[in-house]
């Protein structure tokens, strides 16, 4: 089972980086015909680079902390994912990610998506960003119950027993319950995943579906921060990134600690995670002088990854961190505690949603 899980670990960091590419390189292509950008912002490039450069120290280490805590936590008693203020804390953090989501992804993807700079057949004639936003979340839910089955199937045939006339006769005997024992296994096939392997495999796939959607729409926020020319603009953003991106570190954390990754494998995803924001905005300052905002190939660009990222981050939060959490048997339990990851919700949610003021 380990070997298909390594082979899994390997195969979403292939897809990690060809997304990371993807998403990349259309913003090197620009369109001939541009909508005239609004003048009424300062231009001052010394003043927007300090910024930039700033920007890429507090979120790389905001980023950081965020993933950190709760993967470095869980050596504290209190912080471990059995007790209940872990339940609080993801609640919040969840919180955060359907905002973000909401709030502040899909927003933009009607920007970019509606802007009159597009012609209007056919932009203006199909409600595109609902579409790609809505194929988005079909898609995550397909690659969750496809992922989930493959490692259904291959934890029944690596525990499948080589057949034997004995085992045959021993099964018989048995009929409903069988106890036989296999080198493939360590103990015996009762014909269904034990719970904490089948728990471990769902939060496996949910913290690296996550951080795919959360590492969308962070290049392309990096890559618009970075080609901005306008301290007026930058200012506000990069206080308002830098707490963005350490709640957003914090929910994937909590669903990191959960999945119990190899050491290395919790290194790749921290480091992915922080590096993901600062790189985009590294990339938007080395094509600021060519790359124009309001191009309908960028707007096109921008509005459908972003469209999808939002997509990605509402189904996330809401099906595979808040409905798996608040139908726990220990929240349903447990009033003070049911209570106690409401508030904390709504916490999340009214914290990113007040940041959307300056981002």
């Amino acid at each position: 089972m380990k070997s298909h899980f390594l082979h899994c670990h390997l195969l979403h960091y292939k897809v990690f980086v060809c997304l990371f590419i993807f998403s990349i390189l259309p913003s090197f292509a620009f369109g001939e015909c541009t909508c005239d950008k609004e003048e009424e912002e300062e231009h001052d490039k010394a003043q927007a680079l300090k910024y930039k450069l700033g920007a890429i120290a507090s979120i790389l280490v905001a980023g950081a902390l965020g993933v950190c805590l709760p993967v470095l936590g869980k050596k504290i008693e209190a912080l471990r994912p059995e007790k209940n203020i872990f339940f609080i804390i993801k609640a919040f953090a969840a919180g955060v990610i359907l905002s973000t989501g909401f709030i502040h992804v899909l927003p933009d993807a009607f920007e970019n998506l509606t802007s009159p700079c597009l012609k209007e057949n056919p932009w203006g004639n199909f409600p595109f960003t609902g579409f790609v936003a809505m194929m988005a979340t079909v898609g995550t839910l397909m690659v969750d119950a496809f992922a989930t089955s493959y490692f259904t199937m291959s934890h029944f045939s690596k525990a499948q027993p080589e057949k034997n006339p004995g085992d045959e006769e021993t099964a018989h005997r048995h009929e409903g319950h069988v106890h036989v024992h296999t080198h493939g296994t360590h103990g015996h096939a009762h014909g269904a995943i034990p719970s904490t392997d089948s728990e471990l495999l769902r939060h496996r796939i949910i913290s690296q579906v996550l951080e795919m959607g959360i590492v969308v729409h962070s290049v392309i926020i990096g890559i618009s921060l970075g080609a901005s020319e306008s301290p007026k603009t930058i200012r506000p953003l990069v206080a308002a990134l830098t707490f963005h991106q350490f709640f957003e570190g914090m929910g994937l954390g909590g669903c990191i600690v959960q999945a119990k990754f190899k050491a290395r494998v919790v290194a790749v995803m921290v480091l992915f995670f922080s590096l993901t924001t600062p790189v985009g905005i590294a990339i938007g300052i080395g094509i600021s002088n060519v790359y124009t905002e309001n191009s309908p190939t960028a707007l096109i660009v921008e509005g459908v990854f972003n469209a999808a990222s939002a997509g990605i981050l509402i189904y996330m939060s809401l099906v595979d961190l808040l409905a798996a959490d608040f139908m726990n048997t220990k929240v349903q339990t447990n009033r003070r505690l049911q209570i106690g990851v409401n508030i904390a919700l709504l916490l999340g949610i009214g914290c990113m949603s007040l940041l959307a003021k300056w981002a």
